[in-house]
């Protein structure tokens, strides 16, 4: 039986972070789905379709990761039409435990078929947000150590206007 994975989230932008949780899904699912939602709540930086061309440039090394995006509909209704047991999150403090321990209960009423792990994040991205990433950028700041290039230079257009 293949083990299908879906990573979804906002990725806005895709961080270090992002991309760290998605090489570690890698290595324990035969394959992971990025699925790309917007996140009303929250003004973007980028549209869906930039979105997915900068996830796919910072994960194109790996062979058994997509990309796609999430148009309507609940993430554990999107798992189960891509054949996805498993929803991956990533945890990088207690906020974000509480948060998505939620979500995951709700999840798990909703389809007891899909179970969601959670993977902590690395120490070295355990404070980085794609909100304080954006900021930092807006006002020129160096944010290389915490994007893939791809987006580091993507952000600096828009701020930019070029």
């Amino acid at each position: 039986m293949t083990k299908i994975a879906l990573f979804p989230g906002s990725f806005d932008p895709f961080t270090n972070g992002h991309l760290n949780t998605v090489e570690r899904a890698a290595k324990l699912f035969d394959k992971v789905i990025i699925t790309v939602a917007t996140n009303t709540s929250k003004v973007g930086l980028f549209n869906a379709d930039e979105k997915i061309k900068l996830i796919e440039e910072s994960i194109s090394q790996l062979k058994n990761v997509s990309v796609m995006v999430q148009e309507d509909g609940l993430t554990v209704d999107i798992a189960d039409k891509l054949g996805a047991a498993f929803l991956v999150r990533g945890i990088r403090n207690q906020t974000d435990y509480e948060y998505e321990k939620n979500i995951a209960s709700m999840n798990k009423r909703l389809n007891p078929n899909v179970e969601t792990i959670f993977l902590l994040a690395a120490e070295e991205y355990s404070n980085v947000s794609s909100s304080i990433i954006k900021e930092i950028a807006k006002f020129d700041g160096d944010v290389s150590a915490f994007v893939p290039e791809a987006v580091q230079t993507a952000m600096f257009k828009k701020y930019h206007n070029q």
